[in-house]
């Protein structure tokens, strides 16, 4: 009887050990799934800027000055809108 207890004491460190280990490759992985994600965030940050810059340059490049501004007056109602949003988030 007390060598089955001693057997399943040492069952349990084994599973008890097999699970702080894969606890602990798990962390890792959500660590490095965070620093990805970090990224990727800051890479959609400057593909926006870049299409902002673009639409910024597509408005300024028309032929008449009315249409210049109205592409401005849109992009500034749009960025209205964006900024709501983020005050909302």
């Amino acid at each position: 009887m007390l060598e089955e207890i001693r057997e399943q004491i040492k069952q349990l460190i084994a599973r008890y050990e097999a699970e702080k280990a894969e606890n602990q490759r798990l962390r890792q992985e959500l660590h490095a799934c965070e620093e990805t994600a970090e990224a990727l965030r800051k890479q959609i940050t400057e593909l926006e800027s870049e299409i902002e810059t673009r639409k910024l340059t597509e408005a300024f490049a028309v032929a008449a000055p009315t249409d210049a501004k109205a592409k401005v007056d849109k992009l500034i109602k749009e960025i209205d809108k964006c900024i709501s949003y983020l005050e909302e988030a």
